[in-house]
């Protein structure tokens, strides 16, 4: 090298770059648990927007009145949002649609969907008002008829997707269809309820499994109904978290041909979770009749939308393979509490609907956004 030739400065190292503050940590957080952020923003609105008892306005107008003097910015007992009795509702009439997320949970995991839930719901409903209250059977055993027939209708599901290779939306809007006309078979197409015929084994009153499944019992703030939605979500985390049929899951819906070729069963797992999603539509289905005192053929329409729309809203992946059962349990919350909040408010079930649709467009906008990163 010549001696009259300039050596370059060697480059300079990019400053550090700053410690992230409390702040943008946080945002950090709600921006990686966008379900959690979700359900924060519907709690504040039901608090800055719930009626106070025989108050003309929400909360938050309620308190600027009250502040600057002006309007009528009475009302008797706390705003109906922060009424323990509000939540307890919310918690109890959700159960089922909760019931029905986790097993929906499943499927979606391996990238499949269930059209059927709502419909398997309400033959099994129908099927256990009709051996409890027409047939007199024990509980124990029209719980047992109930769950099976979801079980049953499972297996379809299953069968036809694993070993038949249908797309999961033809075999389930198959199921839809018949276990509808089966709920309707079985209870000869009137709804099934104590007195109904002469022939029934109840004749006046409700039956006290029946009573007992939604009176609160737990402090007053839970019911039994309630319990079993929470049972049933924390035993299904730990099965998908923890157990080998879990792992399963999200190999087949990560990539289905790289998991049959790592060793994963794919025909049974995919099975197993038609099956054990047709167990828990059962299961919905005696909280539904629990809930009504009876068993209605149409119990569960449209219901299959609700459950398919708790598990994307909470940030489970439609595609599959990504997800968790706490997700689940956050849109479902987030589900029931818009629904109530708009309810207290008196808005009509039309709007609600709309609010509703838009909500799963944007929660799926955004999860297809993060999987582009």
């Amino acid at each position: 090298m010549p001696d009259n030739e300039a050596v370059a400065p060697p480059p300079e190292a990019p400053p550090p770059e700053p410690a992230p503050t409390l702040a943008r940590r946080g945002v950090a957080f709600l921006g990686r648990n966008r379900g959690v952020t979700a359900l924060l923003a519907v709690m504040l609105a039901g608090v800055l927007f719930t009626p106070q008892p025989r108050a003309t306005a929400p909360f938050a107008v309620a308190m600027v009145q009250k502040i600057t003097g002006t309007g009528d910015a009475g009302g008797e007992g706390p705003p109906l949002f922060l009424t323990g009795n509000l939540h307890s509702m919310v918690l109890y009439e959700y159960a089922e649609y909760g019931i029905l997320a986790t097993g929906m949970t499943l499927v979606i995991l391996t990238g499949g969907i269930d059209l059927s839930v709502g419909s398997v719901l309400g033959i099994a409903a129908v099927l256990f008002a009709w051996l409890h209250i027409a047939r007199g059977y024990p509980a124990l055993v029209a719980v047992a008829g109930a769950v099976g027939i979801g079980m049953v209708c499972g297996l379809a599901n299953g069968w036809l997707v694993s070993r038949l290779g249908l797309q999961p939306f033809v075999a389930t809007l198959a199921m839809m269809v018949a276990a509808r006309g089966g709920a309707k078979v079985i209870s000869g197409g009137v709804k099934v309820s104590p007195g109904a015929f002469e022939w029934y084994h109840v004749q006046g009153g409700n039956p006290v499994f029946m009573e007992w499944m939604i009176h609160p019992t737990f402090g007053g703030f839970l019911r039994p109904v309630t319990v079993l939605f929470v049972v049933t979500i924390v035993l299904m985390a730990l099965v998908v978290k923890y157990a080998r049929f879990g792992r399963h899951l999200y190999a087949i819906g990560g990539n289905e041909e790289a998991a049959r070729l790592s060793g994963v069963p794919v025909h049974v797992s995919k099975a197993i979770a038609y099956i054990l999603c047709g167990g828990l539509a059962g299961l919905a289905g005696i909280c539904n009749s629990s809930r009504m005192m009876l068993g209605d053929p149409e119990a569960g329409s449209t219901y299959e939308l609700d459950a398919i729309a708790a598990v994307v809203i909470g940030g489970t992946s439609l595609m599959g393979g990504r997800g968790s059962m706490a997700y689940t349990l956050l849109g479902t919350l987030i589900i029931g509490y818009i629904n109530k909040i708009l309810s207290i408010n008196a808005v009509p079930e039309a709007y609600r609907l709309l609010a509703k649709g838009l909500i799963i467009v944007i929660a799926v906008v955004i999860q297809g956004r993060q999987k582009a990163k």
